[in-house]
């Protein structure tokens, strides 16, 4: 008697079915995993807190008769300055800080040295003089007021910053070549020690052209042998670099 074969291959061909059809199922229902982006923490509550480095062209005002100057007055100072803000956006602050300046003036305001020991102030013609400068060192005490639309986001921005500055000249020294003698006065006693002003940045990102004048004058109470009372002050124009 014949058994036939072909329900039980039929079963079989059913069981291989479902289980391909589960196998495919569990891939199929397998969730991809979202990225993960990494969190940035943005600071809302920035300072613009900078270092400052300028460099100016420096001339003297309220001169008296006949001074005039020749050659490039330089001027370089550097430092730091702390931001305050005092508004919620952050564009209104207050700065304080601390630098060092060094101020050159070529002119013709010559300092020589008497048999006494005192100290000659004249004006004198270019032609009698080979040549003649007067520079000084300070340290500087800034505080300033700010305006900026800056945001913490970018570090571009317009700025308008100004201020009034004490300034100590720690040391002083003038040299006069008058093609016979050389006169060379060192920590002249007769320079304001204390010397202030007030400033003005104003520029778009690293760029900002300053101004700085003088409230006070350069020497204290000297005059001429001429009869002239020197009553110079100081004024500083050129270009300002803030940075982060």
């Amino acid at each position: 008697m014949r058994t036939s074969l072909k329900p039980k291959y039929d079963m079989r061909f059913l069981f291989s079915c479902l289980f391909i059809m589960s196998f495919f199922s569990v891939f199929s229902q397998e969730e991809t995993k979202p990225k993960i982006e990494p969190i940035v923490k943005i600071d809302s509550l920035y300072r613009e807190d900078q270092f400052y480095f300028s460099i100016t062209y420096n001339l003297l005002t309220q001169i008296p008769e006949g001074l005039k100057q020749n050659k490039f007055s330089a001027g370089l100072s550097a430092g730091f300055l702390r931001d305050m803000p005092i508004n919620k956006k952050r564009t209104v602050a207050i700065a304080t800080g601390l630098g060092l300046s060094y101020q050159n003036y070529f002119q013709n305001l010559t300092i020589s040295k008497m048999p006494d020991g005192g100290l000659a102030y004249a004006v004198s013609d270019y032609n009698d003089i080979s040549s003649n400068r007067y520079r000084q060192y300070l340290v500087d005490l800034p505080i300033e007021f700010r305006w900026r639309n800056s945001t913490y986001e970018s570090y571009r921005f317009w700025r308008i910053y100004g201020g009034f500055k004490i300034s100590y000249v720690f040391s002083n020294k003038s040299v006069l070549d008058n093609g016979e003698e050389k006169y060379v006065v060192k920590n002249n006693p007769n320079i304001n020690k204390v010397q202030y002003g007030v400033y003005l940045a104003a520029g778009y990102n690293t760029w900002n052209v300053y101004l700085n004048y003088g409230l006070n004058p350069l020497f204290k109470d000297v005059i001429t042998t001429s009869g002239q009372k020197i009553d110079v002050r100081t004024l500083n124009a050129g270009l300002i670099f803030y940075i982060l």
